[in-house]
């Protein structure tokens, strides 16, 4: 397959309700979008970098200058490619996963459109639904945090991941546990907790939560794993998780029993196959992570929680969680659960008048 051209396009979607962690608070999300043209039709992808290098080293203006000055001009070089290729193709780019997850996910897409085929089946999902969650970030108070848990759980949401930090965790948690006894409750750290902390975060145990996730800093394997024996509640690992190699090391470390798979973080669709394929064959639970994506990503992910697996709702949530109106069609809950795509490719369409109402701006880039 033959990459004519690509196109980055980028834009600013308002957030329904404002979203806040550790990191900050977001109100916009600010889209990058991969459009690659093939000499057989076009695919989309979306990057998932952040604004801020916060959650991770990457950020998004960074992300579109990767793609701009090496990662695209050194696959449209090629005489011929497939998504299959794109890993090897880039390896001697270091970093920049959610980058190249990007690109990736664009040329799969055009690829798997052209072969009429779903990116479920491709990747081999077994569901033709995903359960989901939502995740919830830390709010102004406990009243209020009640409140948005309420919404949701009225919503059809069985499952709710709540945001914690230094100050913000046991007792919130513990009026939400009190407010909704039967709701399957998560909490998320984003690595804001030190070794120090460890007696403190015990005090989580007695709330039936489902899992810890992140807890430590990503390169602190130890304390996790120090962490893991003196708790009851499952411990999830997201930051670190960043390739197959790095997922078999925490596991043999003991400082998992739950991954989270997030495919800008890992690098792409064909990483995170291979590291849902780890962890099955390890007896380890996976479950798909979201970073506010839009219904490109949103697509990806949906067809990536079908895969058996996955065993756990994931943070990927309907459309409306996050935007009044997406630029695909809406991903909407149907009890507690999404439908998966079973159209080519992503199976969804992008709404080039959306975009435009949106501002989007465009860069287009050609090969020699």
């Amino acid at each position: 397959m033959r990459l004519e051209s690509v196109e980055l396009i980028r834009v600013k979607m308002p957030l329904v309700r404002p979203f806040r962690t550790s990191f900050g608070e977001q109100t916009v999300r600010d889209v990058l979008l991969v459009n690659a043209y093939t000499g057989d039709g076009h695919g989309w992808g979306e990057c998932v970098a952040q604004v801020d290098p916060f959650y991770s080293e990457e950020f998004i203006d960074g992300a579109q200058m990767v793609l701009e000055t090496w990662l695209i001009p050194q696959v449209l070089a090629q005489q011929s490619v497939v998504a299959e290729d794109v890993p090897e193709l880039l390896k001697n780019i270091k970093g920049h996963r959610s980058a190249k997850a990007a690109l990736e996910m664009a040329i799969l897409d055009a690829q798997l459109r052209a072969r009429g085929h779903s990116l479920s089946r491709y990747l081999g999902g077994v569901r033709d639904t995903v359960e989901v969650g939502v995740s919830v970030g830390i709010t102004n108070s406990v009243d209020e945090l009640l409140d948005v848990v309420a919404g949701y759980v009225a919503d059809g949401y069985t499952r709710v991941k709540l945001k914690i930090e230094p100050g913000w965790d046991v007792e919130p948690v513990r009026a939400v546990r009190a407010r909704f006894n039967d709701l399957r409750l998560q909490v998320d750290a984003n690595t804001a907790y030190r070794v120090g902390d460890i007696e403190h975060l015990k005090k989580l145990d007695e709330f039936g939560l489902l899992l810890i996730e992140q807890p430590f800093e990503e390169d602190d394997l130890a304390t996790h794993a120090l962490f893991a024996q003196q708790i009851s509640t499952a411990v999830c690992l997201d930051e670190s998780i960043v390739s197959t190699r790095s997922t078999e090391v925490a596991i043999d470390a003991g400082a998992c029993s739950i991954v989270n798979i997030k495919v800008g973080r890992v690098g792409g669709l064909i990483e995170s196959r291979k590291i849902h394929d780890l962890c099955v064959s390890r007896g380890v639970d996976v479950w798909c992570g979201g970073m506010l994506e839009s219904g490109v990503g949103r697509a990806a992910n949906v067809a990536l929680a079908s895969m058996s697996g996955f065993t756990l709702p994931g943070d990927i949530s309907a459309s409306n969680r996050y935007f009044a109106q997406d630029i695909t069609e809406p991903f909407e809950l149907v009890g507690s659960c999404l439908k998966v795509p079973t159209g080519p490719g992503l199976g969804v369409t992008v709404d080039q008048e959306m975009l435009a109402s949106l501002g989007a701006v465009r860069t287009h880039i050609t090969g020699r």
